[in-house]
């Protein structure tokens, strides 16, 4: 029999870390274009990229930590509702576990005795997969997410980052734009890649947002230094 690869236990920590580094490469790269656009002087443009690639990575950890953390607290509410349901009625709770099985397709005697042995294995963790849909895979884990979210931030907005500090100062709006659209389009591609989705589309997606979000921070910043 072939062996099956899946993809669906790395769903948590892989959401985080590539929204994370696409935030850092966007979030960056849009503060240090719009600032260049103004015709800021280089000091000042990477003051600002290395600002933003601090302030970004800290609320981008504090953000992922609260957001999990509050699906954690809801699922451990789920989870206390269910050991005392099983204490108060645990025969309620054996029909309700064989009713779901049921609807999955079991006949009704078949799905009695899954649910009666499955409860005498682990009662709680039955229900909690079956009933409420937690498993450990895909349970909400606070403290892996934001360290996850804060530390590919910071890599991804070093990308923009190391781009504008590399460059001549003349070029630098042009090396911070290629350089973090084709580190976009190959993260969206590995992204895809990872998940078993069509490689050009998740690059394509990527890029189109990347290019439209640079375009309109420029736009901005030009307008302002216009003013200025």
């Amino acid at each position: 029999m072939p062996a099956h690869t899946h993809r669906t236990h790395a769903s948590g920590s892989t959401r985080a870390g590539v929204l994370g580094a696409n935030d850092g490469i966007l979030s960056i790269a849009g503060l240090m274009i719009g600032v260049a656009s103004t015709h800021a002087d280089r000091d000042a443009l990477l003051l600002a990229g290395l600002a933003g690639l601090i302030a970004g990575a800290l609320s981008m950890g504090a953000g992922e930590f609260v957001s999990v953390s509050s699906q954690a607290d809801i699922e451990r509410a789920d989870l206390e509702i269910e050991r005392r349901a099983l204490e108060t009625d645990f025969e309620g709770e054996h029909a309700e576990l064989a009713e779901i099985y049921v609807r999955r397709g079991l006949d009704r005697e078949l799905a009695e005795q899954v649910a009666r042995q499955l409860m005498q294995h682990d009662a709680l963790g039955a229900h909690a997969r079956d009933d409420i849909g937690i498993t450990e895979a895909l349970s909400a884990r606070p403290l892996q997410a934001s360290l996850a979210s804060m530390v590919s931030f910071a890599i991804g907005g070093l990308i923009p980052f190391l781009a504008a500090f590399l460059a001549p100062s003349h070029r630098a709006e042009a090396s911070i734009a290629v350089v973090s659209l084709l580190s976009l389009a190959a993260l969206g591609a590995v992204a895809a890649h990872a998940g078993g989705a069509s490689v050009a589309r998740g690059a394509l997606r990527v890029l189109i947002w990347g290019a439209a979000t640079m375009a309109l921070t420029g736009a901005i910043g030009t307008l302002i230094g216009a003013r200025g």
